[in-house]
């Protein structure tokens, strides 16, 4: 094992450990493995900042939103081989997750990426995984796909810098539609 991390972890939570590890001198925590996209930003309030200062690397899963922020669920598509297609008419817990993130506020701000990426000439997809590689606390991002051509717009995020602009734009959503997973 190269590195030890957590999942799924607090700010007090990842602190509390980090302290822990120090005063009984064993291995530290060296990476976090949350969720974190332009629809859920949260990490950010606080997290974020233990990461800087505890030189700590957050390696986000979910970067595109469940495949939210792809536009498939957009005008009230729910595509029968989606995660959320299965979902919505599944036992409670799934139609609970499907709410959660195909609402009016995720399609909301999705919309508006959507514009702010083909405004950019990108992909939806590789506007949202570029964004998380711009976070200076973010040391990968951790992507999924169902079928291998999905992969094409996710790894294209590997070699592009998202200009000023578009990270500002990003941001003026992002405040205008607050927390749009809750």
């Amino acid at each position: 094992m190269r590195a030890a991390g957590c999942s799924n972890e607090t700010t007090y939570g990842l602190t509390k450990s980090l302290w822990v590890a120090d005063h009984a001198g064993t291995a530290r925590y060296e990476t976090i493995q949350n969720n974190f996209s332009l629809l859920n930003r949260r990490f950010e309030d606080e997290l974020a900042e233990v990461c800087r200062r505890e030189h700590v690397s957050c390696l986000p899963y979910s970067p595109i939103g469940a495949g939210v922020l792809s536009g498939k669920y957009q005008g009230g598509a729910f595509p029968g081989d989606s995660r959320f297609g299965r979902y919505q008419g599944g036992d409670p817990r799934t139609q609970t997750m499907t709410r959660r993130f195909v609402n009016e506020s995720t399609l909301a701000a999705t919309a508006r990426f959507m514009d702010i990426a083909r405004e950019a000439g990108l992909d939806p997809v590789t506007l949202a995984v570029a964004w998380t590689l711009s976070h200076d606390f973010v040391g990968s991002t951790i992507i999924g796909a169902t079928r291998t051509d999905q992969l094409v717009a996710s790894l294209a995020a590997a070699d592009c810098t998202l200009p000023a602009d578009v990270l500002t734009a990003c941001n003026r959503v992002s405040r205008e539609i607050r927390y749009p997973l809750g």
